[in-house]
């Protein structure tokens, strides 16, 4: 994992230069062009039946080949290729998946009544790679080999390695725990990115969990994914400013 707030992908780089632009408006038919990425449209809250935003490069559904007219929904699994991406919405539920990334979205433990909330999710289990999402008045629990965070109405990053992971609570509240040791756990209230954490697997009880720095995702880009949704982030960044605080922990 970077140490520093790094925008290393160039495809990727790209697309939070055109957010903070202005939500691409002329920038659209230049991407197009180039082949960075395929959108639907200019951000908006996605239509009924509507799951994929966005993809760039080699995106899988259940080891299928995603389109933009492809539904993603509890159970499935989303995989993306190196350089890859993946922008997509499950019930209330609003996600980045980034290249070399593997995610499951699980079902509910009970069956939810779909013909109001729509596709519920029970949780996400990051196998590997990075996931920028926002959750609001849905709680779940997201695992990695390292942690389980509960997500209680949230925008959240986070980075699963096989020993490590990184969770930063972009904004809303959190509970951090290491897997195998229960004395490594941490609840988080956050306003705007205040408390990134890194949760290991090999150190001393009650020291499996750290301060991190902020590193690998921009308010633009949560901006973004809120928007599909049909919401507003809850902070005001400048456009000028696109590589996200700039900030010491």
């Amino acid at each position: 994992m970077n140490s520093h707030d790094d925008i290393d992908d160039p495809r990727r780089q790209w697309l939070v230069r055109a957010l903070a632009a202005g939500w691409f408006g002329a920038a659209l038919p230049q991407a197009m062009a180039q082949g960075l990425n395929i959108f639907g449209s200019k951000p908006a809250k996605l239509p009924p039946g509507q799951s994929i935003y966005g993809i760039t490069g080699d995106v899988r559904v259940n080891n299928m080949p995603a389109t933009l007219s492809t539904t993603i929904k509890p159970g499935d699994t989303v995989q993306t290729g190196k350089n890859s991406e993946a922008i997509f919405v499950v019930n209330t539920h609003a996600m980045i998946l980034r290249g070399d990334s593997k995610l499951e979205i699980e079902s509910p433990s009970t069956a939810p009544d779909t013909s109001v909330t729509g596709y519920v999710i029970g949780g996400l289990r990051m196998l590997t790679g990075k996931l920028l999402s926002v959750s609001r008045n849905s709680p779940m629990s997201v695992k990695t080999s390292a942690s389980t965070i509960g997500i209680r109405g949230t925008g959240f990053y986070i980075e699963s390695d096989p020993d490590l992971t990184y969770f930063c609570t972009c904004y809303g509240s959190t509970v951090v725990q290491a897997n195998d040791d229960p004395e490594s756990r941490e609840e988080v209230v956050a306003r705007h990115h205040d408390r990134p954490l890194y949760i290991v697997k090999d150190a001393a009880k009650g020291k499996n969990i750290r301060s991190a720095p902020f590193v690998n995702h921009t308010d633009q880009e949560l901006a973004l994914i809120e928007t599909l949704v049909g919401r507003t982030s809850p902070f005001v960044f400048s456009k000028d400013s696109y590589t996200g605080p700039r900030r010491s922990y």
